[in-house]
């Protein structure tokens, strides 16, 4: 690749909702009048049981319905994990996944799609075909940070309910900040970010931002939807859901730091990841685009400065 220049439940899926347009109308305007938080709450506690009869089912329908990828899963029988949520979010194997090792090389967090990938104008970045939201927003008005990567590259990144739900460092860092953002839970299929605006800056979100060895700030925005009512990282265990849905800062001890491919943060159930890095930072990949398929630790793009 040649880099360019500047049925359990699951809501992320992009195969719902139903056909036609009327479906995708009907879709969107049931979330806006379901109690979204209530509901995730309802499936964070089942997901979480470990009664066989009620996990096994709850995987079985799953598997039936999404086939999810297991190849390189740790463990490879669905029904050998306690519970739906640990099956989920199955780790994998050491080795089975290949990190782009080249120091300027940008990595994939994960296993998923390409839901856009691009540069800022400015503030603006592209949601869907047609649909932009503002940065500040989606940092949660975090003024330094938002300054810092004003105008930078952008790359939104979908997991579908049959990928692999834990999220890797694309660059080696260390954490310089961790906030909750509070918000709706709306899905994050192709459906909801092509008509609900502002989708990503307006649904519950945790932001962690880091900085490499030389300076250069990145950030990884951990995105909820429907049912995925849980956020975790590798510093603060599980972060949403959470009471009193406030904005906060989350405390850092010491300089926490991690390596390229180590895992960061994982979705119980799963959502949207949006990467965000500085002007003239990043070259993408030219042949990646919207709907391109990703695995964890290939290359998205180039530093062009470290």
């Amino acid at each position: 690749m040649t880099p360019s220049s500047p049925q359990a439940p699951h809501a992320a899926a992009r195969e719902a909702p139903g056909a036609g347009a009327f479906g995708a109308r009907l879709f969107i305007a049931l979330q806006h009048l379901l109690p979204q938080h209530g509901l995730s709450r309802l499936v964070h506690r089942i997901t979480r049981s470990r009664t066989p009869l009620l996990k096994n089912a709850l995987i079985g329908s799953f598997v039936r319905g999404f086939r999810p990828e297991m190849d390189g899963a740790c463990e490879p029988e669905p029904l050998n994990y306690p519970s739906f949520n640990e099956f989920f979010t199955r780790p994998l194997a050491p080795g089975a996944r290949a990190i782009d090792r080249d120091a300027r090389a940008v990595a994939s967090p994960v296993d998923g799609s390409v839901s856009q990938i691009g540069y800022l104008d400015g503030h603006s970045i592209i949601q869907a075909k047609g649909r932009t939201y503002q940065l500040d927003a989606l940092l949660g008005a975090r003024a330094p940070w938002v300054e810092r990567l004003a105008g930078g590259a952008f790359a939104t990144l979908y997991l579908a309910p049959r990928n692999y739900h834990r999220i890797h460092m694309p660059l080696a860092g260390q954490l310089r900040g961790v906030w909750y953002a509070p918000g709706r839970l709306f899905s994050v299929n192709e459906t909801t970010t092509g008509a609900v605006p502002g989708l990503f800056a307006r649904n519950e979100r945790v932001v962690c931002a880091f900085e490499t060895a030389a300076g250069l700030p990145f950030t990884l925005v951990l995105v909820g939807a429907l049912f995925v009512g849980s956020i975790a990282t590798v510093w603060h265990g599980e972060i949403t859901p959470c009471r009193p849905r406030q904005a906060r800062e989350l405390p850092i001890i010491g300089s926490p730091s991690l390596g390229k491919g180590e895992e960061m943060g994982r979705f119980n159930m799963g959502s949207t990841v949006v990467m965000l890095f500085p002007p003239g930072s990043v070259s993408w990949d030219r042949e990646l685009a919207a709907g391109s398929r990703i695995r964890m630790g290939q290359r998205l793009g180039l530093l062009l400065r470290q």
